[in-house]
């Protein structure tokens, strides 16, 4: 048996094709033109310490929601408080 056809090499083989696709770069979550427009003022006033770390203006942005004009808020999704109340009223009363 030649060492390209035994299972051990075909098993090495696969596992070296998976680690590279996962590892491969992915794109980022790109933001729109109008996200941009609407968040920056609030990224500067509220996050301005983590620029230019996206995922940490992100995470700051989220943390400090409350604070958000609305215009940007509406990019941040519900408040889970608020995602608990619309399931609440969406169930229907038996």
């Amino acid at each position: 048996m030649t060492i390209a056809g035994s299972t051990y090499f075909r098993f090495g083989l696969l596992l070296a094709a998976t680690v590279t696709v996962a590892t491969w770069p992915r794109p980022s979550a790109a933001y729109t033109p109008e996200q941009q427009q609407a968040c920056s003022p609030d990224a500067m006033r509220l996050c301005s310490a983590f620029i230019p770390d996206v995922d940490m203006i992100t995470a700051c942005m989220i943390r400090n929601k409350a604070q958000l004009s609305p215009p940007c808020r509406v990019f941040f999704g519900p408040d889970p408080e608020e995602r608990r109340e619309r399931r609440r009223r969406a169930r229907p009363e038996y």
